[in-house]
């Protein structure tokens, strides 16, 4: 069982799940209109101590659904041209399982049994992720389909601070708006966020020696 600044391995620390982080860039607002365009995962792994890191990264662009809807703002905002060739992009079905690969060995290596979702305003990625996996018919979904956890909650409590770029400046992550709105570069930065403030949570729970 779980208690604040004692020793823990990663499949005990979060109730059975692994956080994995994941960020994606997408062609509107609407889940079942518009298309996902972009998604990368950062999985998380825990040294001896018992501190959190971000491990391995992937990321993939996707095309975009037959019959998708696009918003010429959100296509502004992350800068993809869903047309350019040089994208390689994935269909739906080869790039959720890409970038699921990981996640799924890594769920197995830590003894976790799920992936949970960690993202910066968790709720637009995870309805994305659960329409895109819906949609493609992919079996073995690893994440939990509805629980996730949520930075900005967690940098709102512990630092005052709600937006990713702020948030990762006062907690002295640093901060390149010429990389923002790329899905690695935002997953990257939200890992090292979460990692960040679970470190710190535990480094102010340890009991200090007899």
């Amino acid at each position: 069982m779980y208690v604040p600044g004692q020793p823990i391995v990663l499949s005990e620390r979060f109730r059975g799940y692994l956080p994995v982080v994941v960020d994606v860039e997408t062609g509107g607002l609407d889940e079942n209109k518009n298309p996902l365009l972009e998604i990368a995962v950062v999985t998380i792994g825990m040294d001896e101590d018992g501190r959190v890191f971000p491990d391995v990264a992937k990321s993939t662009h996707v095309m975009a659904f037959d019959g998708a809807e696009f918003n010429q703002r959100s296509l502004e905002l992350n800068g993809i041209d869903p047309d350019n060739p040089l994208r390689a992009a994935r269909v739906e079905s080869e790039a959720l399982n890409y970038v699921f690969q990981p996640v799924r060995q890594a769920v197995r290596d830590s003894n976790c049994t799920r992936a949970i979702l960690v993202g910066h305003n968790a709720a637009f990625d995870l309805k994305f992720l659960n329409a895109a996996v819906e949609r493609a018919g992919v079996k073995r979904n690893p994440f939990h389909p509805f629980s996730c956890f949520d930075t900005v909650t967690m940098a709102g409590l512990a630092l005052g601070q709600t937006v990713l770029a702020r948030s990762c400046e006062v907690a002295g992550l640093g901060w390149d708006s010429g990389e923002a709105h790329s899905a690695i570069y935002d997953t990257q930065k939200t890992a090292e966020l979460f990692c960040h403030i679970t470190n710190q949570w535990e480094a102010a729970h340890k009991k200090s020696p007899a």
